[in-house]
């Protein structure tokens, strides 16, 4: 038996998730389901229309990491709940850079202390990490929020992509 192929394998988008905080905290706050936060992000990313080879980091962090973070990058004291470090905007496309090597999209940090003393129903701690990850990637991707035309279509991809996880997102 053989198997008939239509043009080449689809290239994967890989997104790497961590539980990165420390046990005593894992301990006493729970743990997060990193599968569940990588396959979202990873359906936001398809969803947003990226394409392979390319790789994504969620990583799960305690208040103080966070608080660095925070401080070194956004100026800001204390922590955050989420903060995105977008590296690679577009595929270098150009003659020998790196042919066939992933492109290194960024980073997505979040706090999920932060996130559960945020969350609100509908949806409560689940909802308010999904929209993390989602609020996360559309950064990296380049999304912003500063102006309230940009907010609003920020807003409007962050619905899109929750409804389509079954996440309620809080008003």
């Amino acid at each position: 038996m053989s198997i008939l192929r239509r043009g080449p394998a689809p290239v994967a988008v890989e997104v790497v998730a961590a539980d990165e905080r420390r046990q005593d905290v894992r301990s006493t706050e729970g743990s997060v389901d990193l599968d569940r936060w990588r396959r979202l992000a990873g359906s936001v990313l398809e969803g947003e229309g990226v394409s392979g080879p390319a790789v994504l980091s969620v990583s799960f962090v305690d208040e103080g990491v966070m608080a660095e973070l925070n401080a070194t990058h956004m100026g800001e004291a204390g922590p955050t709940d989420v903060l995105s470090f977008p590296l690679d905007a577009e595929p270098d496309t150009a003659a020998g850079a790196g042919a066939g090597a992933p492109r290194l999209l960024g980073d997505v940090v979040i706090c999920p202390v932060v996130a559960r003393r945020n969350a609100a129903p509908p949806g409560g701690y689940e909802a308010e990490l999904g929209l993390l990850v989602v609020h996360g990637v559309l950064h990296v991707l380049g999304m912003d929020h500063g102006e309230p035309d940009e907010a609003e279509a920020m807003v409007a991809r962050e619905r899109h992509h929750l409804a389509a996880a079954g996440l309620e997102r809080r008003a």
